[in-house]
């Protein structure tokens, strides 16, 4: 926990130096949640050097919190071991002058909230299972070095009940958009509802839900504890793909499983090329009717058809989520392959679930409005597009439900399938359908010091009200001429037992040769 408090300070200085240090970190604790790694290394710098809480202790206070970075600080301050109260520490004196005391490492103990919030282990609790399910796990050895328990990541970050949440600035309450013409009008979202034929729709659910026993749930290090996606998932090729080889895709199968190593993945089966030739027309369709985006990619893709396509699926990433409980959090995609405002497809196949959008507010709107939570809804045989500045502009999830009604499928399972392992009328199965920009080819992704791929990301909360990119990274969005910034960043760490290297560098597009863009086409 010291070297990653020491790092988190040492990052944001040499980042953003020491005049962008505090507007760095003010728009960041301004703007509400954040990524937890990123909430948690800055909970770091904001305690001095021989304050050295346990990692638990941390993701307690900022549960009770709410995410609030400075709150969290306060609170773990004034609770000194020996009763003594610590002066408060804002960011402003953080940054001014560092604290320093004479006073002695010291590790808080854990609550019993905390227990209950981490899944560890007491004489009347068992930790939980990645399906849902109470078992004793017992951390096995190899030489002398134990073993940690995977976690749930639900079971890891899940919120305590509101009653126990301190308060906080108000939020304002989800707002469930209910029909395709809402989805358009306060998200940069459409939806499509029975896009496939019926029979084909309930064939491609059967299917995928046979495959699905062969599906895995993605792992990955949260700093010193490992944790699990509470839903299981996989990765599809479409071929030929221009530029494609088994390199490349296990390349950027690698960027989809938080780095780590995967075999190569398979190609679509023959009933979701169907499905996929359906959704081609439908996005492309929608797309001819949005204005775009200067970063979107301007190349012309493979179009054997002659239908002037601008966007073809090459990949597609599935998701299986079985019962009430099984969930994915708030994230947007990462960019690595995806490239700068992409295109995303998502088809929904079972039983209905709720697709949670959460604005992120930009800097320059802090505290003129609160950020605005969306409910879409999705039943069987919808899709749901997301278009270009959805990820630069939103956070999404899958949130887990108390009940969910079961689905009746409206066709029996094809003969010729096995017996299927998932019962049909408790799962949700989704395919996103991508596409891979060939300049954002795995062999063109800087490297970090740890040896591997960088991830892309966007700067969410960093976009101005300026016009005119520059073409170094930025884009001058069509919605509000807004400036949407982005960087290269160490992740290894997601398979490294939490340790990367720091790297961090802004995209430059020009300099490492991306495009052609929308940009280009028009000039």
């Amino acid at each position: 926990m010291i070297r990653h408090c020491n790092a988190a300070r040492k990052i944001l200085w040499l980042r953003h130096g020491p005049k962008n240090a505090r507007n760095f970190l003010t728009h960041l604790l301004m703007d509400g949640p954040e990524d937890t790694e990123t909430l948690l290394a800055l909970l770091c710098s904001l305690l001095p050097d021989n304050v050295v809480p346990t990692q638990q202790y941390l993701l307690e206070a900022l549960l009770q919190t709410e995410g609030d970075v400075e709150m969290a600080a306060e609170i773990i301050l004034k609770q000194r071991p020996n009763g003594k109260r610590k002066r408060n520490v804002s960011l402003d004196s953080w940054l001014t002058h560092p604290g320093s005391s004479n006073d002695k490492n010291f590790s808080l103990p854990d609550s019993p909230a905390l227990q209950s919030q981490l899944g560890s282990e007491s004489p009347n609790k068992k930790p939980r299972s990645a399906g849902g399910t109470s078992t004793a796990k017992k951390a096995s050895s190899t030489g002398s070095k134990p073993v940690k328990p995977v976690k749930n990541l639900l079971d890891v970050l899940r919120q305590p009940p509101t009653s126990s949440v301190a308060a906080s600035a108000p939020r304002l309450p989800p707002l469930t958009l209910s029909n395709p013409s809402l989805v358009a009008q306060h998200t940069p979202c459409t939806l499509h509802l029975g896009v496939l034929p019926s029979e084909l729709a309930s064939r491609l659910f059967y299917t995928m839900l046979h495959e699905a026993k062969d599906w895995s749930r993605n792992k990955w290090w949260l700093f010193d504890r490992l944790v699990e996606s509470p839903h299981r998932t996989t990765m599809y090729t479409r071929h030929p793909v221009e530029g494609g080889n088994e390199t490349t895709w296990r390349g950027i199968t690698r960027a989809w499983y938080n780095g780590r190593q995967t075999d190569t993945p398979k190609k679509f089966p023959s009933i979701m090329e169907d499905a996929c030739n359906i959704i081609e027309k439908t996005v492309n369709a929608e797309m001819r009717k949005r204005k775009r985006f200067p970063l979107e990619w301007g190349g012309e893709p493979d179009d054997p058809d002659g239908q002037g396509f601008t966007w073809r699926a090459n990949f597609a990433a599935a998701n299986c989520y079985e019962g009430a409980k099984e969930a994915v959090g708030f994230h947007s995609d990462r960019l690595t392959s995806l490239g700068p405002y992409p295109t995303i497809a998502s088809l929904s196949l079972g039983t209905r679930r709720v697709f949670r959008l959460r604005e992120v507010i930009a800097l320059d709107e802090v505290g003129k409005r609160a950020a605005q939570t969306f409910d879409v809804p999705l039943p069987h045989n919808s899709l749901c597009i997301m278009h270009a500045s959805a990820q630069e502009r939103f956070k999404h999830s899958i949130p887990p439900r108390s009940t969910i009604d079961r689905f009746r499928p409206p066709y029996p399972p094809p003969p010729d399938l096995p017996e299927l392992t998932f019962d049909p009328g408790n799962c949700r199965i989704n395919i996103t359908f991508r596409f891979f920009r060939p300049d954002f080819h795995p062999d063109t992704i800087p490297r970090c010091k740890c040896g591997e791929m960088t991830t892309l990301r966007p700067d969410m909360k960093g976009r101005q009200r300026e016009s005119g990119g520059d073409g170094e990274g930025s884009s001058s969005e069509s919605s509000g001429e807004r400036v949407t910034g982005y960087w290269w960043t160490c992740t290894a760490g997601d398979q490294n037992e939490g340790k990367g290297c720091g790297f961090w560098k802004v995209m430059d597009v020009k300099a490492e040769g991306r495009g052609p863009f929308v940009s280009d086409l028009s000039s």
